[in-house]
């Protein structure tokens, strides 16, 4: 893979080509615009990788691709070491943005219909689609109609008709949109449960606390190329910034003004955020913020995804709905 303009690579170690899913070069255009430019990035097994980028940056196009939904003017896709084609996609899983279920359908029999699309025999597909609705919460409603589910509960579904097959890889795109926190807490486990079992995930998301909370990697790409990949923990620990928090017993000062490279990033209820420089050090920032206010509270660490993606694209992420 040819790295990005801009882009830092991290690759994780244990995994050769061979091992993974590899987009090379991967350009697409719809006219005058252009959805993907030579992006390329890996996605490992064993990891789950977040996709990131603002509105419009490619994201779902690259997806679409992996599953030859959308043909791409110029690249390619590989998995394990050789193209993918139909066969490779039957051990693929999908979860679209966009519901692709029938909405008429009784939900046992169509997680059943969607396993046998990808070979599974009626027997297994129904066993399978029995195990993963009790898994998600859902035995009771498998005899009722997609349509009769709340939004949640068609989500929920949506995921087991992506890995009722057990696939190898699983691809998501914005797969948390719409859930409450139960939800949520029940899809981030499966997700690592797929991971551990040896699964490669990808997933789209614009909600990217929820993203450095389950995913172990991250590509982020802006306007159809691919600007920043590696591992989160090692892109944070690399980030020319570190993030301060300070407590104040009342309302946070302003002791920060004319202090070279300490900027204000909120301030709320006596607490503040400051982004400071990696090199900083955290005894003379107490000394100094010390003498604004009488301090409750002190942590200094890694910036969290969101600033290292603000750096990445110029702006904070929006809500996704890429063609």
């Amino acid at each position: 893979m040819s790295p990005q303009a801009g882009a830092t690579t991290s690759p994780v170690s244990g995994y050769g080509s061979s091992d993974m899913l590899d987009v090379r070069e991967l350009s697409k255009s719809y006219g005058d615009v252009v959805a993907l430019d030579d992006a390329g990035f890996a996605v490992h097994p064993g990891r789950i990788t977040g996709f990131l980028g603002p509105n419009g940056a490619g994201k779902t196009t690259a997806m679409r691709a992996i599953f030859g939904l959308v043909t791409p003017d110029r690249g390619d896709i590989s998995w394990q070491g050789g193209p993918v084609g139909p066969a490779e996609r039957m051990r693929f899983g999908y979860m679209p943005e966009q519901r692709g279920l029938y909405p008429r359908m009784e939900v046992g029999r169509q997680l059943t219909y969607f396993a046998r699309l990808h070979g599974v025999d009626r027997a297994a597909g129904r066993k399978a689609a029995l195990q993963w609705l009790e898994r998600l919460g859902l035995s009771e409603r498998a005899n009722s109609r997609v349509e009769a589910l709340s939004h949640g509960n068609q989500q929920r579904v949506q995921l087991a008709a992506a890995l009722v097959h057990n696939p190898e890889l699983v691809v998501l795109d914005e797969p948390f949109s719409g859930l409450d926190p139960l939800a949520v807490t029940t899809m981030s486990a499966v997700l690592r449960e797929l991971a551990s079992e040896g699964a490669a995930v990808l997933l789209s998301s614009h909600q990217l606390d929820l993203v450095e909370d389950v995913c172990e990697d991250v590509v982020i790409v802006n306007r159809g190329r691919i600007v920043l990949t590696g591992a989160i923990h090692d892109l944070r620990q690399s980030h020319p910034h570190r993030v301060l928090e300070v407590g104040f017993l009342g309302p946070a000062p302003d002791w920060h003004l004319g202090i070279d490279g300490v900027n204000l990033l909120e301030s709320r209820n006596g607490r503040a955020k400051y982004l400071v420089p990696r090199e900083a050090q955290p005894q003379a920032l107490m000394t100094a913020a010390s003498r604004g206010g009488e301090i409750v509270h002190f942590a200094f660490g890694a910036p969290p995804l969101t600033a290292i993606f603000v750096d990445a694209v110029g702006t904070a992420p929006d809500r996704v709905e890429t063609p």
